[in-house]
């Protein structure tokens, strides 16, 4: 018996009538979420990068070399308005995270580039999480984890952006 089970039992006393089933899985992906969330702030730390500085360096870092993307392409990989990215972009070059290069392809646009000090931060980052991370999943098998991943899909379909 965890905390949410015994939740649900207080529930089921004080308002029998209702159907609380949904918190059995949803409260505890919520109290997942907050372990998840403090296990990245730490990790962020840890790189000397705040989580806003970690998306957008993360998704220079996908891309494989050399690491760029336009502005706009930042905006959709990080789900973030133009003013935001801008502003993000112009702090993330003041501390040589990033770097703004000629589009050679557009020469009215600019690419955003991973700096090394950004690639090295970025990295050293999703390390410490992914660590954190198979220890929470290491309770449960592979396979488990595949179906675990593929209901939390199922689950999200409804709230993804296209």
């Amino acid at each position: 018996m965890d905390e949410v089970d015994r939740i649900l039992a207080s529930w089921a006393k004080e308002l029998p009538e209702l159907d609380t089933s949904p918190l059995a899985s949803l409260s505890r992906i919520s109290r997942l979420s907050r372990h998840l969330d403090r296990a990245r702030s730490e990790a962020f730390a840890a790189a000397e990068l705040e989580p806003w500085e970690f998306d957008v360096l993360a998704a220079l870092r996908r891309q494989g070399p050399p690491y760029e993307l336009s502005p706009g392409e930042l905006i959709h990989e990080t789900l973030s308005t133009s003013g935001t990215m801008t502003n993000r972009v112009d702090r993330l070059q003041a501390r040589g995270l990033v770097q703004r290069r000629p589009n050679s392809a557009d020469r009215r646009s600019v690419l955003v580039r991973l700096t090394e000090d950004g690639r090295s931060r970025v990295q050293s980052a999703m390390t410490e999480l992914l660590g954190f991370e198979r220890r929470v999943l290491a309770p449960i098998a592979p396979a488990q984890r595949d179906q675990l991943a593929d209901l939390l899909r199922t689950l999200l379909a409804p709230f993804e952006r296209s």
